[in-house]
This record gives structure tokens, C-alpha cells and sequence, in this order.
């Protein structure tokens, strides 16, 4: 059973998924510090002051049965500030990936065009094979 065991971590990459869960909660941790305390104090200089994100539509106010007053909102500052939180830290996540993650090489041709005959040849030949010019 052990050996099993063994055999389906290694081959379904569960190992690998439990380091990437393990990894991304820790880069998550790093990102919302970076959005809480670094990119949204310098918003709250340029939004309007005030506690903006607690912003509501009231729709119906009333007295429970205990006496005290209830209302029905809809609170949309708070969606406002979710979404504006969700940008920063995408766009975190998006300013790390580009400075960690490799970039990728364009392909390189591997074939040009003869200029003569138009011939379509290999990027190393340096004479056509069609119409047998120097490229």
C-alpha cells in the first residue's frame, strides 16, 4: 500500500500541486501585504476622504423584535472597495509574474525566401537551391 501510495504521488504530480498550493499561499500573503500596505494608502490620499467603502443605499428601516433598529441596505461601497482591492492585487500579481517569470524566445525562422526566385530555403543555405543564385 505504501508503495502504491508512492507511485500515485509521483505520477499524478500530487507532490508538485501540494509545493505550487504551499507556494502560492505564501506569495498570496506577500501580494496582500503589498495592496494593504504599500498601494492602498497612496489610493486613500486620492480617493475622496471618509469612510467611502461603508457608502449604502438604505431600502427599508424598521425596529426587530428585540427594539432595536434594523435596515435593509445595499452596500455598495463595499463592493466598490472589493473590486478596486481585486485590481491591486492583480495588478501585483501581474508585476511579479513579469519580473520572476522567464520570458519565452520568439522562434527564430528556420527558412527565408530566395530573393531571386522566391524559393522558400533553408535559413542556413547560402545558395538557392531552385535557381542555384548566392542568398
Amino acid at each position: 500500500m505504501i508503495r502504491e501510495f508512492k507511485e500515485f504521488l509521483l505520477k499524478q504530480n500530487a507532490l508538485a500541486l501540494a509545493i505550487g498550493v504551499i507556494i502560492g499561499a505564501a506569495i498570496s500573503k506577500i501580494v496582500t501585504s503589498i495592496a494593504e500596505d504599500v498601494i492602498n494608502p497612496i489610493l486613500g490620499l486620492l480617493l475622496p476622504g471618509g469612510s467611502w467603502r461603508d457608502a449604502k443605499i438604505v431600502l427599508a428601516r424598521g425596529i426587530d423584535a428585540a427594539g432595536k433598529p434594523t435596515e435593509s441596505a445595499i452596500t455598495y461601497g463595499h463592493l466598490l472597495g472589493a473590486a478596486i482591492d481585486f485590481i491591486i492585487i492583480a495588478l501585483v500579481v501581474f508585476m511579479i509574474a513579469k519580473a520572476f517569470i522567464p520570458k519565452r524566445g520568439e522562434a527564430k525562422p528556420e527558412t527565408k525566401e530566395c530573393p531571386q526566385c522566391k524559393e522558400v530555403i533553408p535559413i542556413a543555405a547560402i545558395r538557392c537551391k531552385a535557381c542555384t543564385q548566392p542568398v
